[in-house]
């Protein structure tokens, strides 16, 4: 059993220092620097943490990827376990205006890359276990068995929370109730999001020399075809909507092609990226678009084009969340926080935990709006807020 004197060094400092320690290390998705394993110092550090807090650490192996990083405090046997969950990976720090791992607090804000997005939640999630544990000393009874998933990967391939769901929870000796995922939401409860597929479509030509373009047979060219067909067919055709996270969305967001500009292009590459509402099947997308391009390639048996999926990733809806939320809800009403549920626009892990049948309720301190930033901050009072939060979630 954790006791308070295990917690005291950290519980003193408060939760400001430890967000600074955690925005002070460089975790730049793998996948956008090429660095492997990234997030491995985070987790390292997190985990001394956590061990010398007293609690359990577990690493839970991501496949190509860091480990996930699981820490746990037992209450007592036959008690409800409740997970909480926040990725330890950031989106690139080019381009920032701030000193990305500076981790200032100035103007009641902790300025870097990651403090709202989502380190914040991470450190609140943590801290609050701290001060949950503290009291099993004090003789406080504690309804619920406390674990915190440190995951992975969150902001390109969410293999993180699906190594978590796949190999992770299926080997332990407990299965949660329901997982608190947290991002920056200004605490207010989401309930449901769109899913993202992501893909790629390249055309074919065949090279020659510019001098006598007739000789080759243009990829950009067929490529010009290949979008208006795509924006005209299928893009403007999409009506689903969903009454919390909106209107299904799609845009051709990158293009390249050509090799010189002396040689007729042999091949040309979009990417797109498609918002899934809520009740629509991710896997229906490319076969859809597919339609489009057959049709295209019976007009034309000349034109090659193909697909490749690059990334997807499931709606949150609200088939499972229905008693979490009440839970939260209860305890937002508490707090005198605003209880209403909302949907949002972008994806986050817990789709993939609805997916899988397991409910998940985002929430956490901060705004997405300075996600992603060039000057991202938390508010130290929003910060100061999820942990009374998340301690209250956790004494149920």
């Amino acid at each position: 059993m954790t006791t308070a004197a295990q917690t005291t060094a950290t519980l003193s400092a408060g939760v400001e220092p430890l967000l600074q320690r955690l925005v002070r290390i460089n975790t730049v998705n793998s996948n956008i620097t090429g660095i492997a394993k990234s997030e491995a110092p985070l987790a390292a550090e997190l985990e001394s943490l956590a061990r010398g807090m007293g609690f359990e650490t577990r690493r839970m192996p991501v496949p190509g990827q860091c480990d996930n990083l699981l820490v746990t405090h037992r209450c007592g046997a036959g008690k409800p376990w409740l997970l909480f969950e926040s990725h330890m990976d950031t989106v690139s720090i080019e381009g920032m205006c701030i000193a990305p791992t500076g981790a200032e607090l100035r103007d009641g804000k902790i300025w870097g890359r990651g403090s709202c997005d989502t380190k914040g939640t991470g450190a609140a999630m943590l801290f609050a276990l701290g001060r949950y544990a503290a009291g099993d000393a004090a003789g406080d009874a504690k309804p619920n068995n406390i674990a915190i998933a440190f995951t992975v990967d969150e902001e390109i391939g969410m293999t993180g929370v699906r190594a978590l769901i796949r190999t992770g929870l299926p080997s332990l000796d407990f299965k949660p109730r329901g997982v608190i995922v947290g991002e920056p939401t200004r605490l207010r409860p989401i309930v449901a999001h769109n899913g993202a597929v992501r893909w790629r479509v390249v055309t074919r030509g065949v090279a020659a020399h510019s001098a006598d373009p007739s000789k080759g047979r243009s990829a950009i060219r067929a490529m010009t075809r290949v979008i208006d067909a795509i924006e005209s067919r299928y893009i403007a055709r999409l009506d689903a909507r969903d009454a919390m996270t909106g209107k299904a969305q799609c845009s051709i967001n990158m293009i390249r092609g050509g090799s010189q500009i002396n040689i007729i292009p042999a091949e040309c590459e979009i990417r797109i990226d498609r918002r899934v509402v809520p009740g629509e099947d991710p896997q229906r997308v490319l076969p859809d678009v597919e339609a489009v391009l057959k049709e295209l390639k019976a007009a034309d048996p000349t034109l090659e084009a193909e697909q490749e999926l690059l990334f997807s990733a499931p709606p949150l809806s609200q088939r499972h969340n229905g008693a979490l939320l009440a839970e939260v809800q209860s305890t937002l009403g508490k707090l005198g926080l605003p209880i209403e549920p909302l949907g949002v626009p972008f994806a986050t892990d817990a789709g993939d935990l609805d997916a899988a049948g397991i409910p998940a309720i985002v929430i956490g301190p901060g705004d997405i709006a300075q996600a992603h930033t060039k000057d991202e901050w938390l508010e130290v009072d929003q910060l100061h807020r999820g942990v009374e939060l998340y301690l209250a979630l956790m004494h149920g």
